[in-house]
């Protein structure tokens, strides 16, 4: 929009179908909603319960810069149990969401024209977070014939004496894919070689059905050299609390802190408390809530492949399925017009993802399996 007032860095912005999801599920008092990956379930009660006892006793103040210290014990105990992993309370910073967490990383590690290589089918917000923090984006396509793994040979392609970093999201949204150990090993051979930073978005590290989530800073020598975020968001159910941490070498966590400081100062303690008792409570809470997800996700991979002019990989990871409707003849965001005004099925198309996004489209599995079931029917 151009106007006087308004910095001419956004006069040409175009909201995304993401962003316009949220007036187009108003559209039909009838629409089941598959667009945002906003779980349906709440959060869990012993959680709400805990974070709020916490509040009564007085944690309604600011935290330390870095974060609750109780918070990040916590944190560095979970990788430890989990991943064998140590995390020390300065490699660790607690951030108002993962998308918080993203810029703060951005804007302290790149310089004005540094390059990002961003493998698509991405999350939409990837491109512009970067161009944000005044970096290039660099676009790898990855394809379904290749289950959306990395190839490296096209990874090496991309980078230049300009390159500082590599964005990556497994499981991924929207694919639902998840690297292999082997691409792992491969990105990290890449980084090393080339001596990049790896990104490493783990917000959905919970959602990984074909194998266990390796968060790549454990592999051999990527902890020097990666940036892990992580969420509260999907893992538990906790979008609204806008609750998220990074983990990094202690260098880099005391830039954070420092541009933190001049932007939120920190993440909200009540926020913090409720993902403390998050950790504690995971054996308790996780399992019920990936079991749905999975059951969506299977319930949904199966009525899919009874439609003959749609396809879809078997469920790898996320919330997601990214369905191939390129038999239809249609394009993504004609393909979700008919969805939405024929169906009342609202879906984001592919191309919102990037061009190799084209010729899919991705459904959220925010509803439950009955919910599923009515959408499906639909489209017999």
């Amino acid at each position: 929009m151009k106007h006087k007032f308004i910095s001419k860095r956004y006069w040409n912005n175009v909201s995304t179908p993401m962003g316009a999801s949220g007036d187009l599920a108003k559209k039909y008092d009838d629409i089941i909603n598959l667009s945002l990956g906003d779980p349906d379930l709440n959060t869990d009660l012993r959680i709400i319960e805990e974070a709020f006892n916490d509040a009564s006793n007085g944690h309604t103040h600011y935290t330390n810069p870095l974060g609750d210290e109780e918070l990040r014990l916590e944190i560095s105990k979970y990788y430890k149990e989990e991943f064998n992993y140590d995390v020390a309370l300065n490699e660790c910073l607690v951030t108002t969401s993962g998308c918080h967490a993203m810029w703060l990383i951005l804007e302290s590690i790149l310089d004005d024209g540094d390059e990002v290589i961003i493998p698509e089918p991405y999350f939409t917000p990837y491109p512009d977070q970067v161009k944000l923090a005044r970096g290039k984006a660099v676009l790898l396509e990855t394809f379904e014939e290749e289950m959306f793994q990395v190839n490296v040979e096209r990874l090496e392609q991309c980078i230049t004496n300009r390159t500082k970093a590599i964005i990556i999201n497994t499981p991924s949204n929207p694919t639902g894919t998840c690297f292999s150990k082997t691409t792992l090993e491969d990105i990290a051979k890449v980084a090393i070689k080339h001596d990049l930073i790896v990104i490493a978005d783990d917000i959905y590290t919970a959602f990984s059905y074909a194998e266990p989530f390796i968060p790549i800073t454990t592999l051999d020598g990527m902890k020097e050299r990666t940036i892990s975020i992580r969420s509260f968001s999907k893992d538990y159910c906790m979008t609204g609390w806008r609750i998220g941490y990074v983990i990094a070498p202690k260098e880099i966590i005391q830039i954070m802190k420092d541009v933190n400081e001049n932007n939120v100062f920190t993440a909200p303690s009540i926020s913090q408390r409720a993902a403390l008792h998050a950790l504690r409570m995971r054996k308790e809470i996780q399992p019920g809530i990936i079991e749905e997800f999975k059951n969506r996700a299977y319930y949904a991979y199966e009525r899919i492949r009874e439609i003959s002019y749609l396809s879809v990989l078997e469920p790898r990871g996320s919330l997601y399925l990214f369905v191939n409707i390129k038999k239809t003849g249609s394009t993504s965001r004609e393909f979700c017009d008919k969805l939405l005004n024929e169906h009342h099925i609202l879906a984001i198309p592919g191309d919102a993802f990037g061009k190799s996004g084209e010729g899919y489209i991705r459904i959220a599995l925010t509803v439950g399996v009955n919910k599923l079931k009515e959408a499906f029917d639909r489209l017999l």
